[in-house]
């Protein structure tokens, strides 16, 4: 039993007890948070491995850690340390836990932590112990056969999911192929992912569906159960260069417009640079899609293609290539530019199922999969914030006019129309 004084004029019990046990579960809880953790650190800093500057260092490394964050759990409160990196190219890479989420001060329901535990290479037979350590006696009860009978219902509920209509307008869509690796099956399962925007501003998940690596006919299978659960004509879609998408959606939604995705699009011109130019080319691409306007955007372009098309013809013509649906985002809001500009919507969501499925391979079938990150997908979907500029959404979906992401005035229009026809 340990002592605690009570300050002279304040009432309260002199002495306190504390239970041995419960700070030892206490203390296995934060420990196995903290692995956690650090291991998704590991996995991060693992994907930037390659990227060096112009020294041949890496960018992005370890920098030591934040202050201790507490968090609510089932058997109280508890401190973890979360590492964080350094990004020496300045380009704004930071690490979250998906465990922890930035903000968070509270653990996750237990219908919300057994997918992700599932995609982090948890048992069936281990989840009880593992949910025990991160919520304490809330997890009583939670036999495999109970389990099972729970993914038996989130498949069900993925069933219902594919079915449910789509009701009002949709102004953007994201879409994105993520593979992961199934059981007994010797082909990797590419999930074709759909996310939209409707006319509230609210980004929304459409469509998880299997495909046969991202071909037409399995994008085309995609969009026409879209269509046909009412989903009518969005505006633009925003994808890698993956040709069965652009394919499909074209013959789908005629009307769409493209914008590629400029995080899939720097990649791609990277890996036809030596590592020594990297870190360079990154910066003036970056210069691109981040000028004020299209034509200076297409200033910087043209600028990169000059800099590398004799010693590197290759980088410099996937660039060219594509820099008008690389720029189609200067013809909507500037407020929406960084939403529009890049995929990362569907990356930052499904980053769990696209990274930790490796690690957990030969744990699913393909029906268990589909199910897991529909769920893991429907959890992220509750924290989803408005897209911002979401007031200037009625404007577009009527016809309203941007250009370089402002408003173009009427009086504006009818003096441009005025000199076209004095011209003719």
């Amino acid at each position: 039993m340990r002592k605690k004084n009570t300050p002279k004029g304040r009432k309260g019990p002199e002495t306190t007890t504390v239970d041995p046990l419960t700070e030892f579960l206490r203390e296995k809880a934060r420990s196995l948070l903290q692995i956690a953790v650090e291991a998704e650190m590991e996995e991060f800093l693992q994907a930037w491995v390659g990227v060096r500057n112009l020294e041949g260092k890496r960018t992005v490394v370890r920098n030591g850690y934040n202050p201790e964050r507490m968090i609510q759990t089932g058997i109280g409160e508890l401190s973890v340390r979360m590492p964080k990196v350094r990004d020496r190219s300045q380009n704004g890479v930071v690490f979250h836990s998906s465990l922890i989420p930035p903000y968070i001060r509270k653990t996750r329901s237990l219908e919300e932590l057994i997918p992700l535990l599932y995609l982090k290479g948890v048992s069936t037979g281990q989840m009880q112990e593992a949910l025990g350590a991160l919520v304490g006696g809330e997890a009583r009860g939670f036999s495999p056969a109970l389990v099972s009978r729970l993914k038996a219902k989130w498949t069900k509920e993925y069933e219902e999911f594919r079915k449910r209509p789509l009701e009002g307008e949709w102004l953007y869509l994201w879409v994105d192929g993520i593979y992961s690796k199934m059981r007994k099956e010797s082909d990797k399962l590419c999930l074709l992912v759909v996310m939209g925007v409707n006319n509230r501003g609210e980004k929304k998940i459409l469509a998880i569906e299997d495909g046969f690596r991202e071909s037409a006919e399995s994008w085309k299978e995609v969009l026409r159960d879209l269509k046909d659960r009412g989903l009518k004509d969005p505006l633009l879609a925003i994808g890698d260069g993956a040709l069965g998408f652009w394919a499909a959606v074209r013959e789908i939604f005629p009307t769409i417009r493209e914008q590629r995705c400029w995080v899939h699009k720097t990649l791609n011109i990277l890996n036809y640079l030596p590592k020594s130019l990297q870190a360079r080319a990154k910066a003036q691409i970056r210069e691109i899609w981040n000028a004020e306007n299209r034509k200076e955007a297409k200033k910087a372009l043209q600028s990169f293609v000059k800099s590398y098309e004799d010693k590197y013809p290759k980088a410099a013509e996937c660039l060219k290539k594509d820099q008008e649906v690389l720029l189609a985002f200067y013809d909507f809001p500037a407020s929406h530019w960084v939403s529009i500009r890049t995929t990362n919507p569907i990356e930052s969501t499904f980053s769990t199922i696209r990274h930790r499925t490796k690690q957990a391979r030969g744990c699913f079938s393909r029906e268990t999969l589909l199910a897991l990150v529909f769920q893991v997908a429907l959890s992220s979907e509750k924290r989803f914030r408005r897209i911002k500029g979401y007031t200037l959404i009625a404007k577009v979906l009527k016809g309203t006019v941007f250009v370089d992401g402002v408003e173009k005035k009427p009086e504006t229009q009818d003096s441009e129309q005025k000199d076209a026809e004095c011209a003719a």
